[in-house]
């Protein structure tokens, strides 16, 4: 396997860093230019693609957050994009064509919306692939940097019917809105909510799944419609991500029959943390974005440079709630605030 090698010094402008952060899934780190990556055997200056499933959350902000971290320190260039919503495939698939064939890469990342249409792009590709927070088969991906989707939404559920009988629920059922029907990290937070509420001696209604497209406006729409269903409140409300649990937990704000409700989300993030201060969202499964993005931009690095990297890089996870949600807060700002600093 060849990989390009970079031809000369790479010089940006603060201005041109500034241009590209301020632009939805431009670069951050450094401009890609037309150049190639350093020599053989040198630590950095490669040139990364990473593909990201949006950019228009706030979950992909900390992976973009953790990636420059990392660039800034092994002195990668990378060029950093996604797609305009989570249902967008056709504008994924195009970004991801095109870099496979720009011939300025020496490696691309990607968190794929569609596992089988990431696993056909890459058919053949020369450069090394990586996945980040989705995985996907295929003989050419080197690593997936992410987590046990599944596992890790059991966790969620476990700690949901814990909290639910804590709150004085004797019947503990749970509803669950989903994310983007077919979409495999969907499907496997859907899979593990499951287990894990019902393994805990819960009720995990199956029959009454609703998708929202991982999209808050219509988990309000979901929401609304399990309250319809269910007048006389639910234990729990499990979520795909936190955008979800909170416009859940909004919608049922003023109805007393979910006064007691435990709205739990899956993601981590700052609005997250300050929704459980606030007493809107209950509990999130934290996983950490900008973990995954450090660790995705450190292990390609890695890679290149000769070393031997694993094929799972597990970034772990941990159930925040009210007791914990002010210290994880203030760690996602300290690490927001060097994405900041570095722009």
């Amino acid at each position: 396997m060849s990989y390009l090698k970079k031809i000369g010094a790479l010089f940006v402008s603060s201005a041109l860093m500034a241009s590209m952060l301020a632009g939805c899934g431009g670069s951050s780190s450094g401009s890609t230019g037309d150049s190639g990556s350093q020599a053989e055997g040198s630590d950095g200056n490669y040139n990364i693609s990473i593909v990201f499933k949006t950019t228009s959350n706030e979950y992909t902000q900390y992976m973009m957050a953790g990636a420059e971290k990392a660039a800034a320190e092994t002195g990668a260039v990378l060029d950093m994009k996604g797609a305009t919503s989570e249902t967008a495939y056709d504008e994924q698939q195009n970004m991801i064509e095109t870099d496979l064939h720009a011939g300025k890469y020496d490696a691309m990342i990607i968190a794929p919306l569609q596992g089988d249409m990431a696993t056909t792009l890459v058919n053949g590709a020369e450069m090394p692939i990586f996945a980040i927070d989705t995985d996907f088969n295929a003989p050419e991906k080197i690593s997936f940097i992410g987590i046990g989707q599944k596992d890790a939404a059991a966790s969620g559920g476990e700690k949901a019917v814990e909290a639910a009988k804590a709150a004085g629920w004797d019947k503990i059922e749970a509803a669950y809105i989903a994310g983007v029907q077919g979409d495999s990290t969907a499907d496997a937070r859907r899979t593990g909510f499951q287990e894990g509420i019902d393994g805990a001696g819960g009720t995990f209604l199956a029959d009454e799944v609703q998708y929202s497209d991982a999209v808050a406006d219509k988990a309000t729409v979901c929401m609304e419609g399990i309250m319809q269903s269910h007048p006389e409140g639910l234990a729990i409300i499990a979520c795909h991500n936190d955008d979800c649990a909170i416009a859940a937990a909004r919608a049922a704000a003023n109805n007393p029959a979910y006064a007691k409700t435990i709205f739990i989300g899956f993601d981590g993030n700052i609005t997250a943390a300050q929704s459980i201060l606030d007493g809107g969202e209950t509990m999130t499964v934290a996983q950490s974005g900008y973990d995954q993005g450090y660790q995705a931009v450190k292990t390609v690095v890695a890679h290149l440079n000769g070393e031997k990297v694993d094929s799972f890089v597990d970034c772990g996870t941990k159930v925040i709630d009210a007791d914990s949600a002010e210290e994880y807060m203030a760690t996602l700002k300290s690490q927001m605030e060097g994405k900041d600093a570095a722009a």
